[in-house]
């Protein structure tokens, strides 16, 4: 898989989390879940576990077009980070199973004791507002039409 650089800035913020809001959409209706996640910088993917019964689960297998964020709390304006993203959503077979088993058991190692069904997030857009770096800077990052 083809990826292109992404701002560290940014990996290393989705790296310090790990739990993001997921919006899915069936029937022209979104819906909003909250999901633990683990980070592949090599892929550049975000690997989550949830059943296929759940409302997002269902909804991302029919229409697999999602949006997220991932946002820090504070108070401080001027300490203000936060991620949004656009990407596809799918279920992991095969061997992108095996990967993603493999990067979600190394940070959630508790998810051994569950049936996991797992899926992989590839964010085709990503826009982090940073306010660190000044109020109201962005640094977008978006994957080529080919990976």
């Amino acid at each position: 898989m083809e990826t292109s650089a992404m701002d560290q800035r940014i990996v290393e913020f989705i790296s310090k989390h790990h739990l993001l809001t997921l919006t899915t959409s069936a029937s022209n209706q979104p819906w909003a879940a909250s999901c633990f996640y683990a980070w592949s910088d090599t892929e550049q993917v975000f690997i989550i576990t949830s059943d296929l019964s759940t409302r997002h689960g269902g909804e991302a297998s029919l229409n697999p077009i999602v949006a997220g964020t991932i946002a820090w709390e504070t108070k401080l304006i001027g300490r203000i980070q936060g991620i949004q993203f656009t990407g596809r959503m799918t279920a992991c077979e095969g061997k992108s199973f095996d990967f993603a088993k493999k990067t979600y058991l190394k940070r959630f190692p508790i998810a051994r004791l569950m049936e996991t069904h797992l899926w992989l997030i590839k964010p085709v857009y990503i826009k982090m507002t940073h306010n660190q770096l000044g109020f109201g800077t962005k640094l977008i990052w978006e994957r080529p039409p080919t990976s």
